[in-house]
């Protein structure tokens, strides 16, 4: 369980350093930045890089709605996942950490509190970089969060050639961000939600809820249609 942990917190960590690192530091870059489509590539290869790095370890979540939705399939057990998720939280938070010192070392640097996505943090109504009200942010967070479990738990189904599965969960993470980044600057992810909010303060704390409730409800959604619907085992 150490291990397991462990892989988590680093799979975690480098989630959040390399998904909110590349937005808070590349996507706006003077003249060359990498805007929205580099950003959505980020966060899916974070996740098909550490999926092939410790993904045999863990089993890959990085990330609670994740680790809910396999438990909810049948595919992981309830007991470990109060730990995973409690290993995946200090993974984003210190990666949090690690981007604002990094992000503080260049001259003016100051977080927003009110900006929308200030820190690349997620929000709705007044703190959604498109202007989304709430219930837009909800049902974006719910359905695309069901769906990548679909994804996930399709990807790793016994049918599946064996070793490709990151890619197309690395792949339908990236198209999930090109979905949302204008609805909640995308979480489906509570712990990649919490780790810049706690930097940011303000009304990206104070939204901190929803990205907490609509992933979790998403997530366990996904893995009991999967289950109940397309999943290989009687």
């Amino acid at each position: 369980m150490q291990k397991k942990l462990a892989a988590e917190l680093f799979g975690t960590f480098w989630l959040v350093l390399g998904g909110c690192g590349s937005a808070v530091l590349a996507a706006a870059f003077p003249n060359v930045g990498i805007g929205l489509l580099g950003v959505s590539f980020a966060f899916g290869l974070t996740v098909l890089t550490m999926a092939y790095a410790v993904g045999g370890i863990s089993g890959g979540h990085f990330n609670p709605a994740v680790s809910v939705g396999l438990a909810a399939a049948g595919r992981f057990s309830w007991g470990s996942v109060i730990p995973y998720i409690i290993a995946q939280v200090i993974g984003a938070v210190v990666a949090a950490g690690v981007l604002y010192l990094i992000a503080s070392g260049k001259a003016g640097f100051a977080i927003d509190p009110a900006a929308p996505g200030a820190f690349a943090t997620n929000g709705f109504a007044e703190h959604s970089p498109g202007g989304y009200s709430l219930m837009a942010a909800l049902i974006c967070e719910i359905v695309l969060t069901a769906f990548f479990l679909i994804i996930i738990l399709g990807a790793t189904g016994k049918s599946v050639p064996v070793g490709f599965a990151p890619i197309a969960i690395g792949l339908g993470l990236t198209l999930i961000h090109l979905i949302s980044i204008p609805v909640t600057n995308t979480s489906v992810n509570p712990a990649r939600s919490t780790g810049p909010a706690l930097f940011a303060g303000g009304l990206a704390l104070q939204q901190l809820w929803l990205f907490w409730v609509a992933p979790l409800i998403g997530g366990a959604l996904g893995g009991l249609v999967y289950k109940a619907l397309l999943s290989e085992e009687k």
